[in-house]
Parts: structure tokens; sequence; C-alpha cells
């Protein structure tokens, strides 16, 4: 745990996790050591930028998943990247999978043309399924934090943010604390953005649930018993939600990263007011994680995602959707970072925790073992 205000600094600072770092830099110009894009490790294997953009090219194709486009600006993400290489088509699949879809979709496609080749994944997922991804470090690499990143970039952090609550100030009354949530006037409103034993930012809530009741990241448990009340309640209503969802009222109430639910309300300004709340205490802060596919039918185009995700470029377009980029630090040393977004975030928590490698496995068995009968 930390203490500190730091928006630029703060959650990677605190991530401290447990997975044998290395420092090494990514790139380098200069003769191409190989032209064999699936098994490119770094920019230098290509040589330079313009010769992996012209490998990419000629793929023609990049085959994404699970990248809702309302989820921290990934459509102005991915129409950046189709202005920039209009000669690479984007397929988009499955918008609203879950990280866990992701790997199943590619263990299912594996050696299809519509296999993923990159993937947008919660840590716990992202541990558990490393054996499919190709390490690459970009050439960015030596400016992400040392505890954002797999040794040998077989996953990457590149965007975060805090669990956040998101409501309906004209449909309840404003949450001050957790625990106000078990209220009788939260009763069939309070929602968390899908499984937490399968996707990131539910397994998020109910990490944050932990801390907020007195629990560490060591255990699960009294995020688990949280919830447990809330659905004894009938305050916990099992809705994915969506703009759709809190316009029509049915999720009044939204435990999410706090750059999703600041989208939520940008994207329901004039028909619904949607307030957010980072709750005092003990915060919980997560990264979402990038990796290639070791399978990735258009491997050369993959790679050059990459790149464009961990440019100044790519790193400001999360900024302008509230999120967090895992080079801020670096960018605002170098005055490249958009200072007006950076400061339009939300206000940080005073203490701060992210899980380690160990927590996260731990909590995620503790989920696949408690977590169906908790709330069924």
């Amino acid at each position: 745990m930390i203490t500190t205000r730091t928006l630029v600094a703060s959650l990677a600072a605190t991530a401290t996790l447990a997975i044998a770092l290395t420092g090494c830099s990514g790139s380098a110009a200069g003769t191409t050591a190989t032209t064999d894009a699936a098994t490119a490790t770094s920019l230098s294997a290509f040589g330079d930028l313009p010769a992996l953009e012209a490998a990419a090219k000629a793929e023609g194709s990049l085959n994404v998943i699970a990248l809702p486009r309302d989820w921290a600006n990934y459509g102005g993400v991915l129409d950046a990247f189709t202005r920039k290489y209009p000669e690479i088509t984007i397929n988009e699949a499955s918008p609203d999978g879950s990280s866990a879809e992701e790997i199943q979709a590619a263990d299912t496609l594996k050696s299809q043309d519509t296999a993923p080749d990159v993937f947008d994944l919660g840590l716990a997922v992202a541990l558990s399924s490393t054996d499919r991804f190709a390490p690459y470090q970009v050439a960015t690499w030596a400016e992400i934090p040392d505890a954002l990143k797999e040794a040998s970039g077989r996953f990457t952090g590149d965007y975060g943010g805090y669990l956040a609550v998101g409501y309906d100030p004209d449909a309840v009354p404003a949450p001050k604390k957790l625990s106000d949530l078990l209220d009788a006037q939260y009763k069939g409103k309070v929602a968390i953005n899908g499984d937490p034993t399968q996707a990131g930012a539910a397994f998020a809530a109910v990490g944050m649930a932990t801390v907020q009741n007195g629990g560490t990241v060591d255990d699960f448990q009294p995020g688990i018993d949280f919830f447990t009340k809330l659905n004894a309640a009938g305050n916990f209503v099992k809705i994915d939600p969506t703009p759709a969802t809190i316009a029509s009222g049915e999720t009044p109430v939204v435990l999410d990263w706090d750059y999703l639910n600041v989208g939520y309300g940008k994207k329901l300004d004039g028909q619904r007011n949607w307030k957010v709340v980072v709750f005092r205490g003990v915060g919980y802060a997560g990264y979402y994680n990038q990796a290639v596919s070791k399978d990735a039918p258009h491997p050369a185009a993959a790679r050059l995602w990459q790149e464009f995700l961990y440019s100044d470029e790519g790193q400001n377009l999360w900024l302008a959707g509230g999120a967090r980029p895992v080079r801020a630090e670096a960018m605002t040393a170098a005055g490249t970072i958009d200072a007006k977004l950076l400061g339009a975030l939300p206000e940080a928590p005073a203490q701060t925790v992210v899980p380690t490698k160990e927590q996260s496995a731990a909590g995620a068995a503790l989920l696949g073992t408690k977590w169906a009968a908790a709330v069924r």
C-alpha cells in the first residue's frame, strides 16, 4: 500500500507484480536480423519501423477481439490506427467478450485466418494464459515501469484506472461508502461489469469490496462476503452494464473502472445524469495488458498494433478515454503527454493497492470455487 495522490505515478508505483522482471530495452534501428515476423521479439528484428509497417501492410489485415468501442476510447484508438494505416483492415470480433473468452476464441480458431492476432486482458487471465503469447518488447519498452511488464514481453500493462462507483443521482441517493449499497434504497440496482471469474473489471469489483471492507488482496473473502450480503438484500442485479442498460434504468449503480464510468456519463449526456465516485480509504487499481498471439495469422500487423498502442499517440488516446496510460510518467517528463486530459482525470485515493501475481492467482482460485454459490 502507498499513500500518494500523484495521478501520473500512483498506479505504476503501487503495481508490485511478482513476475521476474527485466529492464532490457525494446528496439534499435539497424540491419534487419530476420524477416520472420512470427518470431520477432522487438522492432530490431525488422530493422526499423518503416520495415515493420511494410510487412504489416503486406499482410493487409489485423484481427482484434473483445475491444468495445466505448471502453477507454477504443473506438478512437481503432479509428486512428485505420487512418494511419488504411492498407490494413481491422477485423473486430466479439466486442463485448470477456478476457477469458478471448483465450477461448484463440484456442477454438487456432490455425484459422480468423483467429485473434492480439489480446487485451485482465491480469488474472493474462497470468494463466502466457503459453498462448509471443514475446515482444515495443520500442518504448524502457519507459514502461518494470512492475507492469512481464520479463520477455509476453504481456505488458498498457492503460489502467481505479475501481469506482457510477450512479444515477435521479434514481438513487449518492453513496458515500461501499456499505451504503446494502441499503434498501438500492434494491435491484447495483451491477458489476461481467463475471469476476472471467472478466477483469468484475474481478476488480470484488477486490475493491475486499479492501473497502478492511481486508487485503491476500484474501478476497471479505469481498465475496460483501457480494453475498448484497445479493441476499436483493440489491445485486445480474445484468452486465452498458450505456443502454443505464439509459433504461436497469443498472442505475455500476461498479466499474473509473474511466469506463466516466465514459458512460459522456455517452449518456443529455439522457441521464451520471456521477462517478472513487470511495475514500483504500483504492483498488489495475492495468489491462496487451499481448501478441503466438499463433497470430498476421504476426507483423500484430506487432505494429503494439507499437502504435505504446507510442505517444496511442498513449494519449487512452487519456482521451479517461484511462491512465502506462507511459504517463515518462511522457510527462518528456513533455509529450496531453496535460489537459491528464488534469481532467478523477482524483486518485490517498491509499492504493494493486494485487501481485500471487495475490491475483489466489483471488481467481477463490472466486472460482465460491463466487457462484455466493450470488446464486
